[in-house]
């Protein structure tokens, strides 16, 4: 019982000194780089320390300073390594050109695809482009073509439906 209020008296000094604070504490984090994020980092500071069972803390103040510090260098740490692992990918997937094979069956795919599409009316496909490739909601294409949403739906079904048994071929061993 004794332990669990040592732990409540603590997050509550905690919380206390953050409350006391917190103008203090997001001008520190904005000087530190955190910008508009100030606000952001001090909520993750919060719930940080406040999840944490801690002892009596001699200096709380300099305590939540430097677990302020800590969260700001994690940040970089982590931006920096997102920044690397990003340059990387985009310099290996730059490097990596297509051989001329992929390259003609990607282009022999993609011709199979169109005709498919074609295939299934003159209808179906410009609803299927106005949806998929043009971003349009079906409410709106009904309205345009005047047609029902429903057939707009049916037409999408169609298309759908020739398209699988197209994946269900080029998946096919």
């Amino acid at each position: 019982m004794t332990q669990a209020r040592d732990r409540t008296d603590a997050a509550q000094g905690i919380e206390g000194v953050l409350l006391a604070n917190r103008e203090r504490i997001l001008r520190f984090l904005a000087l530190r780089g955190a910008g508009d994020a100030a606000e952001d980092l001090f909520q993750d500071l919060w719930v940080r320390l406040s999840a944490r069972s801690t002892g009596p803390v001699a200096d709380p103040l300099a305590y939540v300073m430097r677990a302020a510090n800590n969260l700001m260098l994690d940040r970089y740490r982590s931006a920096r390594q997102s920044e690397l692992r990003d340059k990387a990918w985009g310099e290996s997937a730059a490097d990596q050109k297509p051989s001329a094979e992929s390259a003609l069956i990607s282009r022999e795919q993609l011709a199979l695809v169109e005709q498919t599409i074609a295939a299934t009316g003159e209808r179906p496909a410009r609803i299927f482009r106005r949806f998929r490739v043009d971003g349009v909601q079906q409410r709106d294409i009904a309205a345009e073509m005047g047609v029902s949403l429903s057939t707009v739906e049916a037409d999408l079904r169609k298309v759908y439906a020739a398209l699988a048994a197209l994946r269900r071929q080029f998946d096919a061993p």
